[in-house]
């Protein structure tokens, strides 16, 4: 990876869908047997790949659920399942597997930057050996039967987070949003589909797979992804040249909120946390330890704040947000001088 795009790749992910053969789809399953059954053949796999924490959803108070979606660790369509849906979470949390969600198996791997290849190596090794378990729904002509059409074929989502500050002050994510859509390609909020945007995280990946090899969709994805990059470092030398002392007064402005506020919402606190990572990357703050501030924006989300926090019923969240951010705030931001 370009070392030039570090802080703005943040994430690279390949994701596999995959079905039992004779069994419908999980939406229109008869039988909780069915479901039963779908998660004994998944749990073959696991066991032969080794170091899997095996998770039932139904074991888990639904905070805990919602604390590992605003992680990207589950999704809302498997909580929605909750009562026979299931999850297998290596000990690096890069590789998950979710049990009767949209698809029956969705296989998930990530990894740290702009990558492909990487969780694209790992996931096969799982994925040889769940095909070599299972007999999953295959056809000669379209490749893997998918709940949604779209990922017939390969079943394969190759995407990538990308922080995209300056293009989005530039008006330009409207006009990347059609052309990526005329390429091929598709531009997400921060959760996937249907998700709104916050803090200027965006997710691009291929919309279809079928026609394609995973190798074609990695590579296609990839060249996609490095012109965006290019894009945004442009736009940031942009920025600089016509609006430096307006953007410098925004940033500071943040990091004194972040501080100070006594209280923070949501919303607000992860459009802050994304202002102190693009002074970041401009040079104008300097950020200690970048794993622990970007599990900010995830420690402070209403779910992982009442994990972490252990939140009272006479203690405002809004309050309890604003406290823990700005004591990690003071200990990993500060000023260039």
């Amino acid at each position: 990876m370009n070392e030039n795009f570090e802080n703005i790749a943040i994430s690279s992910r390949i994701r596999l869908a995959r079905n039992v053969s004779g069994f419908n789809f999980f939406t229109k399953l008869h039988e909780e047997s069915d479901a039963v059954f779908i998660i004994e053949s998944a749990l073959r796999a696991f066991e032969r790949f080794g170091g899997f924490d095996f998770v039932r959803l139904k074991d888990l108070s639904l905070n805990e659920c919602n604390a590992l979606l605003e992680r990207h660790i589950i999704s809302k369509e498997l909580i929605e399942n909750k009562d026979i849906s299931a999850f297998a979470m290596n000990e690096a949390k890069s590789l998950i597997v979710m049990v009767n969600e949209e698809d029956h198996i969705r296989e998930q791997c990530m990894a740290d930057g702009f990558n492909l290849y990487k969780p694209y190596r790992t996931i096969k090794i799982f994925d040889d050996i769940l095909l070599s378990e299972i007999d999953v729904a295959y056809n000669e002509d379209y490749g893997f039967i998918t709940s949604s059409p779209a990922n017939l074929g390969t079943a394969m989502r190759a995407s990538v987070m990308l922080f995209l500050p300056a293009i989005e002050r530039n008006s330009d994510i409207e006009l990347l949003m059609k052309e990526a859509k005329t390429l091929g390609f598709t531009i997400r909020g921060i959760y996937g589909e249907g998700s709104q945007t916050y803090g200027s995280f965006y997710q691009i990946s291929n919309q279809n797979s079928l026609g394609l090899s995973e190798e074609e969709i990695i590579d296609g994805v990839s060249d996609y992804v490095y012109n965006i990059c290019q894009m945004e470092l442009s736009a940031r030398e942009d920025i600089l040249a016509t609006n430096h002392d307006e953007l410098i007064d925004e940033i500071y402005r943040a990091y004194g909120i972040l501080k100070e506020s006594k209280l923070l919402k949501e919303e607000e606190m992860i459009e802050l946390l994304s202002l102190i990572k693009f002074g970041d990357a401009l040079g104008f703050l300097e950020i200690s330890d970048y794993k622990a501030f970007e599990r900010l924006s995830v420690e402070g989300l209403s779910a992982n704040l009442k994990e972490i926090e252990n939140i009272s019923r006479n203690i405002k969240e809004d309050v309890a947000r604003s406290e823990y951010i700005s004591k990690k705030i003071k200990k990993l931001v500060k000023k260039v001088v």
